[in-house]
């Protein structure tokens, strides 16, 4: 049982078939005879940012749906460090290995304030055999989610300080006012970059300084991207 901390607030059973974000989800793909048939509880959660929704190795038997908010994915690296590994957000599923392994590959904590649908994985080992949208809808998240870690990995950890920190940002722009982009502490976007604090502090001022970006709030989380196209190609 993943453990519901006390300042988590629980909203009740989730009604799917409503859901506000449904095409973006584990279950966009299924219909009112794969709903009828479920009979596991989901449940809505609230947890405030620093919460820990899981840890490193714990067994697993939930996966989360992300309805709004950010998640960072950590790893205990061999030096005693943590490192960033992704930040997941609204419509990526959190936990999805554990569909498969039986238990969780990373540390799971939110960013910011977080609410998810708590999905049970025996409902979705169950609904994955009845049901061929679903299979097909998992298919397709474990594909994005593979490819999703590879340029992770690909872009935010090799180069210059300030590329990887412009790449970041970058990746971190918001879907719908693609100029926008919502960022986090300065202390983990450095986990995330493998960079020093005072690095990312500093490549930031360079950016804001060359133009290429500019806060548009007191606690400079929100950057409005003035030139996507040099904001690119910065090495």
């Amino acid at each position: 049982m993943i453990p519901i901390k006390v300042e988590s607030a629980w909203q009740g059973t989730v009604d799917c078939q409503k859901c506000g974000i449904r095409d973006m989800v584990l279950f966009a793909d299924l219909n009112h005879e794969d709903f009828a048939a479920m009979h596991t509880p989901i449940d809505d959660l609230r947890f405030p940012p620093r919460s820990t929704l899981y840890v490193e190795a714990q067994k697993a038997e939930f996966v989360m749906t992300i309805r709004s908010g950010m998640v960072k994915l950590v790893r205990n690296i061999s030096d005693g460090r943590e490192r960033i590994v992704r930040i997941l957000r609204q419509g990526d599923v959190v936990g999805l290995e554990a569909i498969a392994t039986g238990q969780y590959s990373n540390e799971a904590v939110a960013l910011t304030d977080l609410s998810v649908c708590r999905i049970p994985i025996q409902l979705i080992q169950q609904l994955s055999t009845t049901s061929p949208r679903l299979h097909k809808r998992l298919t397709t998240q474990w594909q994005s989610a593979l490819q999703s870690a590879d340029d992770w990995i690909a872009d935010l950890n090799f180069g210059s300080a300030r590329r990887r920190v412009a790449q970041l940002i970058l990746k971190m722009r918001d879907p719908l006012q693609p100029e926008i982009a919502a960022v986090f502490s300065r202390e983990d976007m450095g986990g995330m970059l493998d960079l020093k604090l005072e690095t990312v502090s500093r490549e930031i001022s360079r950016l804001i300084h060359d133009g290429l970006i500019r806060p548009v709030d007191k606690s400079n989380r929100r950057y409005e991207i003035l030139n996507i196209d040099r904001l690119s190609q910065v090495d």
